[in-house]
């Protein structure tokens, strides 16, 4: 369980975030430098060297979107020039890309990005780069609603496994369907039929709400509060629930860690975008407020289950379920051990969770409810941890700035350091673009800056 330091503050990792920035500047620079973009895009790194391999083009997003969070927290004009030439000569293909569910990951981290800087002020205000940025999410929301699975009471975006497939990191990939909705855009389909992207982005949260997540009501034998599972399978015939299931956890009985932080983030950033929704909105799914109650309930599961089944320095193992955790030891009662010779931790899951919990705990406060700053402390708590060493990366000869991460420990294709019994020491695409995010909204809490939300610009 996290040990949660209740006197830390943001202002409290002012020093470490300095030093975190200023490694980030060099990887970001060494990636554009050093990487062959031939390859496609880089995803994890292997001796510190980022390399590609997976079933998805899904982290140019994140490559790209780093040099905007380092603009953005830093004032690196190289970094951003970067950026923005990169997004326009090789982010048009995620625009239109029909066959994944990861565009709220690829196009808000770099359009949505320019588009919030903008807005803010950081770049120059000019109308024919803000329509662009503007275009881009438009069309790639009615892209990624249009991979959709009716069920009776709703549906849900299905992911690349195909229609049977809803995944709970998907939750993530509805803000693009929120922020293309804000601009006044909705998806025509057949028969030239109007379909409202924000009612498809509420029924995929609703879905997952419903099927990732567990409350401990005895769905299962492996029922416990704010237990998700990776995937829910439906039967496409009759649009009815099967089972749960994995594709980079150890077990649809278990809890792949990652997974989970996506559900902690989702929930709490979607909640925060929805308060300021008019209730009107919500009419056609049973109402604001039963919406609004469902997310909280998922949320909270979620970020409960997280604190309490993480070890003590708040950096999670991939899964709680993982087979071999037991030869650890008393593993949740003392900080993670990257070196184990037993199972992996993941980093970047605690990356994404840290701001889930702050997000959540953010959005308790903003209600009047005490209880937010247990959430928000935890998160400073998991943050803190990774912004030093083991975590932090400080070798200028290693591409990536959150080591310990894992990307699919099913299928073996995280790198092993010789002498070691698991993969370790290696850093993703997706980790170290969120501990930049994380980073920066903490940095522009201690500074009083505009609190960072991916609907900032997008009305």
């Amino acid at each position: 369980m996290i040990r949660i330091q209740n006197n830390i503050q943001p202002k409290d990792l002012e020093t470490k975030l300095k030093r975190f920035w200023e490694l980030s500047a060099k990887k970001i620079h060494s990636i554009e430098q050093n990487y062959d973009p031939n390859n496609g895009a880089p995803v994890f790194t292997e001796n510190g060297s980022y390399t590609s391999r997976g079933w998805t083009e899904w982290t140019h997003g994140f490559q790209f979107g780093s040099g905007v969070l380092q603009f953005d927290a830093t004032g690196d004009k190289k970094a951003l020039e970067q950026s923005k030439k990169n997004t326009i000569d090789k982010m048009a293909s995620h625009v239109s890309h029909t066959g994944v569910h990861d565009h709220g990951f690829n196009n808000l981290s770099t359009y949505g990005n320019l588009l919030r800087l903008m807005h803010e002020g950081k770049i120059a205000d000019n109308t024919w780069e803000r329509e662009f940025y503007r275009l881009a999410i438009k069309i790639s929301g009615a892209v990624q609603a249009s991979r959709w699975t009716s069920i009776p009471e709703g549906g849900f975006i299905h992911s690349f496994n195909g229609p049977h497939s809803l995944f709970v990191d998907t939750i993530r990939s509805c803000r693009i369907l929120v922020t293309s909705h804000l601009m006044g855009h909705r998806y025509h389909a057949e028969g030239d039929i109007k379909i409202s992207l924000l009612e498809r982005a509420l029924q995929h949260i609703v879905s997952t709400a419903k099927y990732s997540i567990y409350y401990g009501e005895g769905r299962d034998t492996y029922d416990v509060w704010g237990r998700t599972a990776h995937e829910s399978i439906f039967n496409t015939n009759d649009g009815q629930y099967r089972c749960p299931n994995t594709q980079q956890g150890y077990s649809g009985f278990s809890t792949w860690t990652r997974g989970l932080a996506w559900a902690m983030l989702g929930f709490s950033e979607e909640l925060e975008a929805f308060a300021d929704l008019e209730d009107s909105a919500f009419e056609t799914l049973g109402g604001k407020e039963n919406i609004i109650k469902t997310m909280e309930k998922a949320a909270q599961a979620c970020c409960d289950f997280y604190i309490e089944h993480t070890p003590t320095c708040g950096v999670c193992y991939w899964d709680t379920g993982a087979p071999n955790l037991h030869k650890i030891g008393d593993y949740l009662n003392q900080p993670a051990d990257p070196f184990n010779d037993w199972e992996p931790v993941d980093s970047s899951g605690a990356a994404i969770g840290a701001q889930g919990l702050l997000r959540f705990g953010h959005y308790l406060k903003n209600k009047g409810d005490a209880k937010g700053q247990h959430y928000i402390q935890a998160g400073l708590t998991v943050l803190n941890s990774l912004l030093e060493e083991p975590y932090l990366s400080t070798d200028e000869n290693h591409q990536g700035l959150l080591l310990h991460s894992i990307y699919h420990q099913p299928n073996g294709w995280d790198y092993v350091p010789k002498g070691s019994k698991i993969a370790q020491g290696e850093s993703c695409m997706w980790g170290d673009y969120h501990i930049r995010e994380v980073a920066l909204y903490v940095q522009k809490l201690i500074h009083g800056e505009p609190y960072l939300r991916f609907t900032n610009g997008m009305f």
